[in-house]
């Protein structure tokens, strides 16, 4: 990175005000470039959405996409062909935090906790993750969650186990926080409303109440990102520019404060608009046609 890019970069964000449009996005190559810690992995093509069988084929191929740019990917579930993340991310040679997708069936959850233990055995597994803001979605109760925790710590004694969740839950819930080898903390200023200015101060502050809560346990940000277009939220404006300084800002402090950092996310999702509105479908590095965005 050049001198006078270095000089617009801090600690405390970018100067957009000295940024124009050209430099913005030869500083958003710049930083994807050098690579990121971690990526989400979105597998679903236009046509698709959750419980739809996902291939290999599509699988391998998205996977071949990200990973000159990211040493570790996310997957969400490990059943309906999300399986196969893990098994060919690790034959790509990245690392992998592996998510069990639960809610309010439990014969599902069963098949998804045995699956994620499965590939754990089978050594395709970094991290394990046993659920995604359930608690949030309110699908389970946390004496629920606990007791599905558990049993995959009993399972697999030497592989890190914890549960996604937004920051906050690990400081409300002590319980859950204990039960945790790791603690996986979505951070999203965008979700709270919060000014682009103000974005890399806000999320700096939400993992340190995650860091504080996990009392020296390990602090993953498992999903922070920022999407291109849609509809404002309350402070929050998406737009090309202000995803743009948010990933570099996110990365910039990744990589001097060594943070652990899952970006949100690969690949739009269209998918998505049904749960999150038009903003939903925007969260991608790359759009819904594997095209990379923001091409300088």
């Amino acid at each position: 990175m050049s001198a006078r890019n270095e000089h617009i970069l801090s600690l405390t964000g970018l100067n957009k005000a000295q940024a124009g449009e050209t430099q913005l996005r030869e500083l958003y190559r710049q930083q994807l470039q050098k690579g990121m810690v971690g990526l989400c992995f979105s597998p679903y093509e236009e046509t698709q959405k959750p419980g739809d069988e996902l291939t290999k084929e599509q699988v391998e191929r998205r996977l071949k996409i990200i990973k000159p740019t990211s040493q570790w990917v996310r997957s969400f579930s490990c059943t309906e062909g999300n399986e196969h993340i893990p098994i060919i991310a690790k034959d790509l040679g990245m690392k992998t935090l592996v998510g069990a997708w639960l809610g309010e069936d439990e014969e599902k959850n069963q098949r998804e906790i045995d699956a994620l233990i499965a590939l754990a055995k089978s050594g395709v597994v970094d991290i394990c993750a046993v659920g995604n803001e359930v608690l949030y979605r309110k699908e389970l109760s946390e004496t629920q969650l606990l007791a599905y925790i558990e049993k995959v710590k009993q399972a697999l004694p030497n592989i890190p186990v914890g549960y996604v969740d937004a920051y906050y839950e690990f400081e409300n819930r002590p319980q859950l926080t204990k039960a945790c080898d790791v603690v996986l903390a979505n951070c999203y200023p965008y979700w709270e409303g919060c000014h682009i200015d103000y974005s890399l101060l806000y999320m700096k502050d939400m993992y340190q109440r995650a860091k504080k809560a996990a009392n020296g346990k390990r602090v993953i940000i498992t999903e922070t990102g920022w999407p291109s277009h849609g509809e404002k939220f309350h402070g929050a404006q998406p737009s090309e520019s202000n995803a743009m300084k948010y990933f570099i800002d996110a990365q910039y402090w990744s990589e001097k404060d060594n943070i652990e950092m899952f970006y949100f996310s690969s690949f739009d999702e269209s998918w998505k608009v049904g749960a999150e509105g038009d903003v939903g479908a925007y969260w991608g590095i790359w759009d819904k046609h594997e095209q990379l965005k923001y091409q300088p």
